[in-house]
């Protein structure tokens, strides 16, 4: 009995010592509220640049030398001469602006003068000016339509449109052989001379260009250069029958290129480049010509040339070249065609862009 009293007390002890204990009160953690800040993000392009009308200059001074064999003695010509055109040079100024994204502009400018005492060429100087429209293609076709006008004179006065045609993308274009150009182009031009409103030349013709880049630095370009049909004032410039004055006849030519090029040294500002075309240039037909004249007759040229070139600026680059032409110069109809002979020249000018 008496131990029973003694665990009762012991657990009454501790319950009591029990109930006394402190209770922590709970920790209430207040978060503080998240708070999102959108900032403003600045997106920075580039300004789209519009068009900006750019273009060349180039300027060229070009010589020719004496042609090869020139003092023998040829039977087919009158003077006695492989080529008529010997020692003589050529200051060229020629260039191109594109003034809108369709409409552009080119000229050209030949001054010729002789390197000897005695006139030593034939030619005539000239200017050139062309204008160009490219109208886009036609409907929903990828023929382009560009028209051209030009202006040329050359002892005469020339004035001719085409309207030029453009089939390229519907040829060839491939790893092998790329279509650059497939033009065909109707066209009327008027010729005449000062002083005489007889003398002039009506003409209606049909001009075409087919133009490919081929592997290995060659290319191929067959040209109708003229298919024209003209018709002659009473004092036209054009060539008799004899007594009988034609008013009226029809000629065409033809070139032919193999162009090749390839670049035998280059670096950051200096690049050593080959360069060749050959071919047909040209080879002609025409209905009226004088009396015992070839109807037909051609030409057969290849001239082989090396251009050095510095680039001098980021704009601006100077050049030079050295090359020679072989063809036939005397003898250009169908009877003899063997007789050939090399003329050699140099060129020397500057291209600026912008």
């Amino acid at each position: 009995m008496r131990k029973l009293a003694l665990l009762l007390g012991s657990l009454v002890v501790v319950a009591s010592a029990s109930a006394k204990e402190v209770v922590p009160a709970p920790v209430v953690v207040e978060e503080a509220p998240v708070q999102i800040v959108e900032k403003e993000v600045i997106v920075y392009r580039d300004k789209e640049e519009g068009f900006r009308p750019n273009g060349y200059v180039d300027l060229r001074y070009q010589f020719w030398g004496e042609t090869e064999g020139q003092d023998e003695k040829d039977t087919d010509t009158d003077n006695g001469s492989w080529n008529g055109n010997n020692n003589y040079g050529r200051l060229q100024l020629e260039g191109k602006i594109q003034m809108t994204e369709k409409a552009a502009f080119d000229y050209r400018v030949r001054n010729y003068d002789s390197l000897t005492t005695i006139d030593g060429y034939d030619k005539d100087d000239e200017e050139r000016l062309r204008f160009w429209y490219n109208h886009g293609n036609l409907g929903d076709s990828k023929v382009n339509f560009t028209s051209r006008v030009m202006y040329q004179e050359n002892a005469k006065h020339y004035l001719e449109y085409q309207a030029r045609f453009d089939f390229a993308e519907y040829l060839f274009n491939n790893d092998f052989i790329k279509t650059t150009e497939m033009v065909v182009a109707p066209y009327y031009g008027y010729k005449w001379s000062d002083g005489s409103g007889d003398e002039y030349d009506n003409q209606v013709g049909l001009y075409a260009n087919f133009a490919n880049e081929l592997p290995y630095g060659f290319g191929l370009q067959v040209e109708l250069d003229t298919l024209g049909f003209h018709n002659y004032g009473d004092k036209r410039h054009g060539v008799d029958d004899g007594d009988k004055r034609s008013d009226s006849n029809t000629d065409v030519a033809v070139n032919a290129y193999i162009t090749y090029g390839a670049n035998l040294y280059s670096n950051d500002k200096v690049s050593v480049d080959f360069f060749a075309e050959s071919g047909y240039d040209s080879y002609c037909w025409s209905d009226k010509v004088a009396k015992n004249a070839d109807h037909e007759t051609y030409e057969l040229k290849t001239d082989p040339q090396i251009t050095v070139t510095y680039k001098a600026t980021e704009f601006v680059s100077v050049y030079a070249t050295a090359g020679a032409e072989y063809r036939n110069w005397a003898r250009t109809n169908q009877r003899s065609a063997s007789n050939w002979r090399w003329q050699p020249f140099a060129i020397v000018g500057f291209t600026t862009t912008f």
